[in-house]
Formats: C-alpha cells, structure tokens, sequence
C-alpha cells in the first residue's frame, strides 16, 4: 500500500483514505481509455505541456483521474475541481490528492463551497497568500472562465487559452465572443464529432437507464418516459429508455429533431400534453425552465423527475423547494408532496442536476476516453500555438476528429478498409484523410 503523504495539504476532498480503492478503479478504466494511453505513448518523451499551468474544472470522476494523469505524464502541472456539486467520486478524488496533485471536489458540495473552489482552483504555488496563475483553462460547462472573467480579469492575459467540454459552456463562450469580452481563444470540444456523437449521444445511451434504476429500483418496461429535447444527450436518452421497455415521448421546439424523433419511432407532442401519460420525465435541452410549476400540478402519482442536462435549472426545482412537502428518501432521492393536501407526490433525483452523475457514476470508460482525447490534443495545440490564434472559438480540425476515432478502434475489434488511389482520387479526398469535409453532419 502506498504511504501518502501526509505532508501535502492543498486539497480538499472526503476522505484521504479512500485512494487505494481510487487507484483499483483507475487501473481499469485506463484498459477502457486507449485514446488517453495513446497519446501518453506517442507525445510521453516530448513532454508537450511541459510549463503548462492548467486550471481544470470537470466532473472528478474515474474517468477524470485518467484525463489528469495524463495531462500531468505529457508535462502539465494540474490544479483540478468538479464542475458539479453532485458529480464527484470521492474515491477519485483521493487517488487523485494521493498524487500530490491540488483537487478540490467532495460529493454534495454546497453553493458557497463550489465558488470557494472556483477561487482555490487557479491558485498554483500558494505561499501565504502569494500565488502563481494558471496559464491554460480546461472548463465543463463553462463556470471556471466565466469565474475568471467577471472576477480575476488581471489574470486573464497570462491565459493562453481555454478547452471547453460541453454545450452550455460552447454558448457562454459564444456569448463572450458576440460581446467581445472574451480575453483569450477557446477551443470547442463540445462539437468534435467523437466527443458530441460519442459522449452526449452513446454515452447517454447507457448512463441514462442506468441512473434512474440505481436510484429508484424501478420497473423501466413498460412505463410511459418522457424526453425533453432530441439534441444528441436527448437522442442518447430516448434510446435508452426505449430499449429498457419504454414508451418514449419527446418533446421538441426544432422541427428538425422533432422529425427526427418521429423517424426514431417516437411521438412528439407538448410537455403538457406529454406529462399527463408520464411515469417518467427527463430533460435533455440545455434551457431553463422547461418542467414548471404547471406540470408537476399535472403529473401522475410517483412521476420521476430528473436532468440530463449541464445545469438544473431545466426543473423549476427552487418552487417545489418554496411550495411543497419534502421528503429524502437517500442521497439524491427526495419525494415532494405537491398541492395544499399532499394528495399527490413526485420523485425528483440528484436536486434536478446531472442524474447520470448524481445518483450512477456517468458514462462509460471508453465513450469518455473519445472525449478526453479531443480535450488533450485541444490543450497541446492551444498550448503549443495558442498566441496564433484571435480571441475567438476554434473546433478541432477534422484530421484529428478522426485520429482520435482511429485510437479507438482497435479496442473493439474494428479494422478499417483501406482506398485505393482511383478511390480516393474518384471522391477527391487524400487517401489518408480527412475522409469528409468540414460541413459533412455525421
């Protein structure tokens, strides 16, 4: 058993002594993670992020340790928090302190202790108030930039770039560009096909069902569920819940994935419309406010409400605090009485946040290594050329997207063919890639 080190004290986590069984799970995600393993292998000598100071903030998970010991294995010096106060593994975040690597993450958080994280994070050599500033951003949702801009703008020219993982962030980030008030380049990606197609779509696709029935112990066929959204999380969600058995609803304001749901084999049809048939409700859009104060008026007897969603304001969950009865059933479960004589309740899981990292442990290894890929080559190239770039939001080149697909490959028995020269010539392609252009949608 490693003997930690009893002299390092900047983190703060659960319990310290929870990092040997962190360490046992980190070992077999990364036989799930060969992107990561890869990059490690191919830029390990180079050391590329060598000098890079990187500020993370992400869901501290299995998967997350795995991401960190390779930023740190390519030369990074990390400080790293969760993005969600629910989301963390504790046992992850011990392996992770056990390391000698600042983390700032436990499970259930307050509010005010995830700001106080948000400060401690970016504070790299801290010697009684005198501390270094990270140089390199590496953001899920898009919390730790807006942080530093509204808060730290002093530091915001010692930023090279940010890395950002995930839809709500990509529209802060845009946001910040329309204004002009972005300091440093971004690069997205949200929106490489193997993070957006692989994450939010098949990682769903697994992590969806596998939350609600840890939390609840349900009965998953035959029950009516309700989607809210059918962007990619949405697709991943629905498909979930209809190969366990149930009958999925979704609901839709684009016309383009309504049609799509409808092709999917699914009915599309208003959320008050839709919540009177629902056993199960999930949102899946990225907005505010989608389940309100009116539906949960109308729902059926032991409705389970939860989010798929970045953030929770997709329920209207700061009403059922104010108006009615409530009742925890375990961590991450609680039951609301809803009208003046309780004669009817609902479940809502994980306070409305990420159900799938509130009460399961997310997505899978190897749907998460496609992902952090992406975030590893985003971090070298920002790191490497990042005074190239203006101040605005990049994708990563395709060739990569499908370098990072190609990593993937062998782990599951896939071989490709191969063109030939009149093949590839016929298609106006090079033979070695990129096989699509840049507006081709997967």
């Amino acid at each position: 058993m490693k003997q930690i080190n009893t002299t390092f004290e900047d983190y703060k986590i659960a319990d310290i002594s929870l990092s040997e069984w962190g360490k046992a799970e980190v070992t077999l995600a990364e036989h799930e993670m060969p992107g990561l393993i890869a990059l490690r292998e191919k830029w390990g000598d180079q050391k590329p992020l060598l000098n890079a100071k990187i500020a993370g903030c992400l869901h501290m998970t299995i998967q997350t340790a795995v991401l960190i010991d390779t930023l740190v294995y390519l030369g990074a010096e990390v400080r790293w928090m969760t993005c969600n106060i629910f989301s963390t593994q504790d046992h992850a975040a011990a392996y992770i302190a056990s390391k000698d690597i600042p983390v700032f993450a436990w499970k259930g958080m307050s509010e005010e202790e995830y700001t106080w994280c948000l400060d401690e994070v970016i504070k790299f050599n801290n010697h009684e108030g005198n501390w270094e500033h990270p140089n390199m951003i590496l953001d899920d949702g898009g919390d730790l930039t807006k942080h530093l801009i509204n808060n730290y703008s002093e530091i915001a020219e010692d930023i090279i770039g940010v890395t950002e993982e995930t839809t709500t962030g990509i529209l802060r980030l845009k946001e910040f560009e329309e204004n002009k008030t972005l300091p440093f380049p971004a690069i997205n990606v949200n929106d490489s096909v193997t993070k957006s197609k692989f994450d939010n779509k098949y990682g769903c696709r697994e992590s969806c069902v596998d939350a609600i029935r840890r939390a609840t112990d349900i009965m998953m066929a035959g029950k009516v569920a309700v989607v809210a959204g059918y962007g990619d999380v949405g697709k991943g969600s629905a498909a979930s819940l209809s190969a366990a058995g149930c009958r999925v609803i979704v609901t839709e304001i684009d016309p383009i994935c309504a049609l799509q749901a409808v092709m999917d084999g699914f009915q599309v049809m208003p959320m008050k419309s839709a919540i009177l048939q629902a056993n199960i409700v999930v949102t899946a859009t990225g907005n505010k406010d989608v389940v309100r104060q009116e539906h949960f008026k109308m729902m059926n007897y032991n409705t389970i409400v939860c989010n798929i969603g970045h953030f929770d304001n997709e329920i209207d969950v700061a009403w059922l605090e104010a108006t009615c009865k409530k009742s925890t059933i375990k961590p991450q479960v609680d039951i609301y009485q809803i009208g003046e004589g309780g004669e009817k309740q609902i479940i809502l899981l994980a306070q409305g946040r990420l159900v799938n990292l509130g009460c399961a442990t997310g997505h899978p290894s190897f749907v998460m290594s496609c992902s952090f890929t992406n975030q590893v080559l985003a971090q070298i190239e920002l790191f490497a050329n990042g005074y190239n770039y203006d101040k605005k939001v990049y994708t990563l080149p395709k060739i990569l997207d499908e370098e990072v697909a190609q990593l993937h490959l062998a782990h599951v028995n896939a071989e490709l063919e191969t063109l030939t020269r009149k093949q590839a010539d016929y298609i106006n392609v090079n033979m070695s890639g990129p096989y699509k252009s840049s507006e081709y949608r997967y």
